[in-house]
């Protein structure tokens, strides 16, 4: 929260014009930034029609929490007004929602969408925003999660009259998702009066604020329904291992005021996420609060889509890794840390304020967030600089902290049809393991087919559509990536290989011309016509996988080249040592490799790196010895 006092104070506060000054001192010390100036005039123009209205309803004393974060996310509300209740006495909460539109009209799809002239695509109802925010509250802050029939939810119009705004009336309303028009604003003071009383609110504001934050249990029991009756896993051999280890961990840590840490390894496709779901599903049974958090906003975006389908307060539990930074130490029972091997040397950036810059490496965030913190990762899809899940990294963070430290490798997987030969192939392929690369022998579970153009690639592919199966194309980061595409146009075809065009995926989380937002490419059957990249296919699967190895993976003579001059991906800087580069470029055609569960086709834009997959795969005979050790270009 930036700013907190009674309506009175604020009032006053506004009327020198000393608030706006602190809100923005506050908001720089909180995000390490300025706000920008359209949202200074909201606070400008919006905070004195609250404060004005409150007063005006003889609930001076009623405390205002400006611009109040909601727990564990970075979303935060316009104001959360704290009280007692005029009739019971007891706490009593309002969460507000301001706007300064004069006029909105709801959209012909979607009632709970509206567009107004100022913005050219749809945006929330303003009723379903402050509902969802008072839901989130009530799942998130134990004070509300107790009572929560002691949160209401208002959107104020203040600058709307009913002739401009009379559509948005049509959106369902209810205690907690309210909207009133400053041309009506009798009524809004009367909603105020009926929640909140005339004594001072300070009080209740201490209770809400030092709620104790994490999922609630009702909202845990929800998502147990959920997850086990969505997806009935099965888990076998290792993966039972690895989720009895877990619920053992738990067991110990409530018994003994205990605290361990318990890393799953495993290859693509050996079911970790398949466990961290199952774990979520019996420790919401349990009555466990736990949350699952990633590195990947992709894969964080799916997670919510396939857990919290059909109840969206599920989609809560599933965070990122920077979340961490200022958790309650020990605040969770269980934090699950899948696709552990994209954590960060540190959650800040350029935009975390000093106030949240603990100073800790995020493995050490990420620990001290749970008693039981556990970590599931692949040291071989560590794909760009700075990324530091490795096994040895968490143990010797463990050591240092004097906690036991459990590790359960997973061996049988189930991506790439089950073939450990496939696998095997692939990194020997690659040099991620010794033995140098090897011809490919069918073993009747994976599909390896090698092509000579992306046309045929791309045709190849979309007959196996025509019979059901799904299938996406892939490559290397070689080709330059417009990440800002103007509403109403095309995504531009960047790829071009001879006279062969394709777009990348979408850059964001909004749909372009038909083609899914970035985090759906994968899994939306529109994705097929575009050509993903690493950081959109890491963590999913489809049954064939297309595979473009670019000019910065060359086959020359008996060895691998890395040309780190052919690639585009922006997170190489000059600082990026030659050896960092080879290992990231090899893990990132190694995840690309490793994407489908029936079959995989490859091409290289590089005609001997061709001819020689050519004859990995099979296609022709072998002619000379090959070795896996890589040159680096550049």
């Amino acid at each position: 929260m930036l700013f907190r006092d009674s309506a009175a104070a604020v009032a006053a506060e506004c009327l020198s014009g000393a608030l706006f000054f602190r809100l923005t001192e506050q908001f720089v010390r909180v995000h390490g930034h300025r706000p920008s100036p359209s949202e200074v005039r909201s606070w400008e123009r919006s905070i004195p029609v609250l404060a004005g209205a409150l007063n005006d309803a003889g609930l001076g004393q009623v405390e205002m929490l400006l611009e109040y974060g909601l727990p564990l996310n970075s979303k935060r509300a316009d104001a959360v007004l704290a009280g007692v209740h005029p009739t019971t006495g007891l706490p009593s909460y309002v969460v507000v929602e301001l706007k300064q539109w004069s006029s909105a009209e709801p959209d012909d799809d979607d009632p709970s969408l509206c567009r107004i002239d100022a913005y050219g695509r749809a945006v929330l109802n303003p009723v379903d925003q402050v509902r969802g925010y008072c839901q989130y509250l009530v799942s998130f802050n134990g004070v509300l999660a107790e009572h929560p029939e002691r949160v209401s939810g208002a959107a104020y119009l203040h600058n709307a009259t009913e002739f401009g705004v009379s559509g948005l009336f049509g959106a369902e309303q209810d205690e907690q998702g309210q909207l009133f028009i400053g041309a009506r604003r009798g009524e809004f003071l009367d909603f105020l009066r009926g929640r909140l009383g005339t004594s001072p609110g300070a009080s209740a504001a201490d209770e809400l604020v030092d709620g104790k934050i994490g999922p609630s249990k009702q909202l845990m029991a929800v998502a147990a329904r959920e997850v086990r009756e969505r997806e009935q896993f099965v888990l076998l051999d290792e993966q039972r291992i690895a989720y009895r280890t877990v619920l053992n961990a738990v067991r110990r840590a409530n018994r003994s005021d205990h605290k361990e840490v318990v890393i799953v390894t495993g290859g693509p496709g050996t079911g970790k996420s398949v466990i961290a779901l199952s774990l979520l599903g019996e420790l919401y049974r349990q009555g466990a609060t736990a949350l699952h958090a990633t590195g990947s906003s992709s894969f964080t975006t799916t997670m919510r889509k396939v857990a919290g389908a059909r109840k969206r307060e599920v989609q809560d539990l599933f965070k990122y890794f920077n979340g961490f930074m200022t958790a309650e130490r020990n605040g969770l029972d269980v934090l699950i840390c899948d696709e552990a091997h994209r954590m960060r040397e540190t959650s800040a950036n350029r935009y975390t304020s000093a106030a949240n810059r603990t100073g800790k490496p995020q493995i050490e965030e990420l620990i001290d967030a749970a008693r039981v913190p556990v970590f599931l990762l692949d040291e071989h899809q560590v794909v760009r600089p700075g990324e530091m899940g490795t096994v040895a990294e968490i143990e010797a963070m463990a050591e240092k902290k004097g906690l036991r430290c459990r590790v359960v490798p997973l061996d049988s997987q189930f991506r790439c049809g089950g073939s450990d030969a496939y696998l095997r192939w692939v990194v020997r392929l690659l040099g991620l393991e010794p033995g140098g690369p090897e011809v490919w022998e069918p073993d009747g579970r994976m599909q390896l087919t090698t092509v000579d153009s992306p046309l045929e690639m791309e045709a190849f592919l979309d007959d196996r559509r025509s019979q059901e199966y799904s299938a996406r194309i892939s490559a290397g980061y070689c080709w330059k990536w417009t990440k800002k595409v103007p509403p109403g146009q095309a995504l531009p075809t960047d790829v071009a290989i001879g006279d062969w065009h394709r777009p990348w995926n979408v850059f964001g989380d909004r749909a372009v011309g038909g083609a899914p937002p970035a985090a759906l490419w994968a899994t939306d059957p529109a994705g097929f016509g575009q050509v993903g990249c690493v950081y959109t296919a890491q963590g999913f699967e489809y049954d064939w996988s297309g595979v473009i190895i670019g000019p910065d993976l060359l086959w020359r003579g008996d060895r691998w080249v890395v040309d780190r001059t052919a690639s585009k991906d922006p997170v190489f800087k000059k600082s990026t040592s030659d050896a960092d580069v080879d290992r990231l470029i090899r893990n990132t055609y190694k995840v690309l490799l490793t994407r489908g569960m029936v079959g995989t086709v490859v091409y290289s834009t590089d005609a001997e790196t061709q001819a020689k997959l050519r004859v990995l795969a099979g296609a022709v005979a072998q002619h000379q010895p090959a070795r896996a050790d890589a040159l680096v270009r550049g």
